[in-house]
């Protein structure tokens, strides 16, 4: 298998959108990887480190339309799928397409609205499709949702539901940048005027061949048993309420082979193995209340418990 293709794209990508994410190459090649893969990223941080930019970033790039929406306890599921309206002037029924209907989503603060709107999501992110009076509609690819919720706060949120996190793909975090990187960033030009200039520099065939390709890297029957050791690990705990879902365990599997690729190889190695279990697995599980231990640090301490497979000379 040629990987080049990959390992172009991704170097296309990173070098695009680091124009205005300064720093945060390791991140934008895990949302590259959530692309192809056409999942979905739960972005958990506080704010100001440049989630929407990010994404802005990314729809320029592809050259796809954006849309952010804006998350409140107001918010109706209508106000994100859209509404049948009565046309005074042709005196028929109309539909008029929410947010929604886009190619890169911004579902900001998803938290703060009720479990009713969040609920809207769940079609659309599982189905690529939206259903509003009993007509469906189909999404166009590439389709992603990159969902954002303040850790930090809990005042007037509704926590998501485990099965709703299940259906984000990864979940990942930007953080801060180094000193010297927030220097720079203070003194270029405004960023919106950044991401105005970006250029596109991938199209939607490229990224729905890519879709077709990364199958074919190969996963050897002991990596493949080796995330089976994490994710049973994951799954039979005393210290879990809910353990890693199946969903999670072809998360885990297609976000290696990606990850393989990009780095110009067309076989997984356990080293892709762990870093993309500590995106793909931590939201997935359940911690039971009287554990003084976050998912990241349960997850990061199965991969250390785990054997990992050697190479057979």
């Amino acid at each position: 298998m040629d990987t080049s293709a990959f390992t172009d794209l991704k170097r296309r990508l990173t070098d695009n959108c680091s124009r205005v994410i300064i720093g945060k190459d390791a991140v934008i090649e895990q949302v590259i990887i959530c692309l192809i893969a056409g999942g979905h990223i739960l972005l958990e941080d506080v704010p100001g480190t440049g989630k929407t930019m990010l994404l802005r970033a990314f729809a320029k790039s592809i050259g796809s339309d954006f849309k952010r929406i804006q998350f409140t306890p107001d918010l109706m599921p209508s106000d994100l799928t859209g509404i049948n309206f009565y046309n005074q002037k042709k005196g028929e029924f109309e539909f008029r397409p929410g947010p929604l209907f886009s190619n890169l989503i911004l579902a900001d603060e998803l938290n703060r609205a009720t479990p009713r709107s969040q609920s809207a999501l769940l079609e659309v992110m599982e189905e690529r499709q939206i259903s509003v009076d009993g007509v469906s509609y189909r999404m166009e690819e590439p389709y992603m949702v990159m969902a954002t919720q303040n850790p930090l706060e809990s005042y007037g949120t509704f926590p998501l539901p485990d099965a709703q996190l299940d259906r984000f793909f990864m979940r990942l975090r930007l953080g801060y940048m180094t000193r010297e990187q927030e220097i720079d960033v203070m003194r270029r030009p405004e960023t919106r005027t950044l991401i105005e200039a970006l250029p596109r520099v991938v199209d939607a065939e490229e990224l729905k061949a890519l879709r077709g390709q990364f199958p074919a890297v190969r996963v050897s029957d002991d990596i493949a048993g080796y995330m089976l050791d994490i994710i049973t690990r994951a799954r039979h705990n005393d210290l879990l309420i809910n353990g890693v879902s199946t969903r999670g365990s072809l998360a885990l599997y297609r976000a290696s082979q990606i990850a393989a690729a990009l780095n110009g190889r067309d076989y997984v190695i356990p080293e892709d193995v762990k870093c993309e279990a500590m995106a793909v697995l931590p939201h997935r599980v359940s911690l039971v209340s009287s554990v003084h231990l976050d998912n990241d640090r349960f997850i990061a301490n199965i991969l250390e418990e785990v054997e990992v497979p050697l190479e057979k000379l």
